[in-house]
């Protein structure tokens, strides 16, 4: 697959989300043939939190809070963030129970060890220093918590890849256009998932930043990988 970099506008990315925003829990459940529950489920599970704990999390570029809300589900304190306010509006409407919170994912406005974790699903290749962000996240999380990002990946299998990267490329913006007014939206996300490290590339990221115990779950063939870190505890 192609790794070629993505000029990524913020204003213009958040334009993007905002336009987007209402139809977007239900294209992603489409395009992803309904596997997307399954993939928040796991990434519930990798936060390796207590359930009932009460515990702080942090959801990153939270979108409209689908994913807070499986987090809420378990009886953990969730807070959404995200830098797109038609995102958020919608996430206000859909789950009044989540707080929300507007924040660029490269500089959180939180002091460190604010947080018991911190998760953001397929948002932190759409951030336009996606290293930054990951950073900024380790800077957030108590030492010995966990930093966890679940984001579309490359498929192991080789033919299955080749398959996958027509579907992305031809399929999903000619599916999304159909049901969403901004299709251009969607070829920009088929583009950003392409170009976007493969598992172990994004693994380093997590050792650059000292994390330890760094780990990656292939989901669904490797459609989607579930990496895991920890915040030095010392």
């Amino acid at each position: 697959m192609t790794r070629a970099d993505l000029t990524k506008n913020p204003a213009d990315v958040s334009t993007m989300f905002d336009d987007v925003a209402g139809r977007y829990d239900l294209l992603n459940t489409v395009l992803a043939f309904g596997q997307d529950r399954g993939w928040r489920t796991a990434m519930v599970e990798a936060l390796d939190l207590p359930k009932g704990s009460g515990a702080r999390v942090l959801d990153v570029a939270a979108g409209t809070g689908t994913s807070s809300a499986a987090i809420a589900r378990e009886g953990l304190q969730v807070l959404a963030s995200d830098f797109s306010a038609g995102m958020m509006a919608e996430g206000r409407k859909r789950q009044p129970h989540i707080p929300f919170v507007g924040a660029d994912a490269t500089n959180l406005p939180f002091k460190p060890h604010s947080f018991d974790a911190a998760v953001i699903s397929f948002g932190l290749r759409n951030v336009v220093e996606p290293k930054k962000a990951l950073s900024e996240m380790t800077r957030v999380v108590k030492p010995g918590g966990a930093v966890v990002v679940c984001e579309f990946s490359t498929p192991k299998n080789r033919a299955f890849r080749h398959v996958y990267s027509r579907y992305i490329m031809g399929l999903l913006p000619r599916v999304a256009s159909q049901v969403s007014a901004n299709g251009a939206a969607y070829s920009y996300l088929a583009e950003s998932i392409l170009a976007w490290p493969d598992q172990e590339g994004l693994r380093e990221w997590f050792l650059d930043l000292g994390l330890e115990r760094v780990q990656y779950r292939n989901l669904s063939g490797g459609i989607v990988a579930l990496h895991r870190g920890y915040v030095p505890a010392h």
